[in-house]
């Protein structure tokens, strides 16, 4: 694999090539160092491991199979981001189904809202709002202009009647005396 990237090199340099031997002996220190890493870790997991044997669990270590070596600094510096939310299954036996789910913020608004136009349209049909308090008096005030209405026409019509029959009586009495 050439060093220096894939365009090969700045301004003419020449590409230079890791040799197979120079690959072997990097592998081999790799692997020596992973070696006495090992051994050390062994020597303090070799106290649990005997607990674990005489305790009689039929599955091997499943603590190192479950967490990773840390590379670098990892192993030094205690990184957690407080934004990642760790996917937590639950079991079967804890899932509640038939309890009552929090609401949000949004469906507990709507129904406050729908409650309030509910108790508001109920005084409302009481009398007891201003607004209803304010249509009734329009309301008696309508009727009662009707009402002058209605009489005013009534007593036209009586008038007219009255007009109607005066003029016949005074036809009539005219048509009596020519006789």
């Amino acid at each position: 694999m050439p060093k220096g990237g894939k365009k090969g090199g700045h301004k003419g340099r020449m590409r230079t090539y890791t040799s197979p031997e120079e690959i072997d002996a990097q592998m081999k220190a790799e692997k020596e160092r992973k070696k006495t890493e090992d051994e050390e870790g062994a020597a303090v997991n070799d106290d649990d491991q005997t607990e674990d044997k005489l305790a009689g669990s039929g599955s091997e270590d499943s603590d190192d199979g479950g967490s990773q070596k840390r590379k670098g600094v990892e192993g030094l510096i205690e990184i957690e981001n407080p934004n990642r939310a760790a996917q937590k299954s639950k079991k079967v036996t804890e899932i509640e189904l038939e309890g009552p789910k929090p609401l949000s913020r949004r469906e507990r608004e709507e129904i406050e809202k729908q409650k309030a136009k509910e108790r508001y349209m109920k005084m409302h049909l009481a009398g007891k709002t201003d607004q209803a308090k304010a249509d009734l008096a329009r309301l008696a005030i309508i009727r009662k202009q009707r009402e002058e209405a209605a009489r005013k026409k009534e007593e036209e019509r009586k008038a007219k009647e009255a007009a109607q029959a005066a003029a016949a009586a005074a036809k009539g009495l005219h048509t009596l005396s020519l006789k």
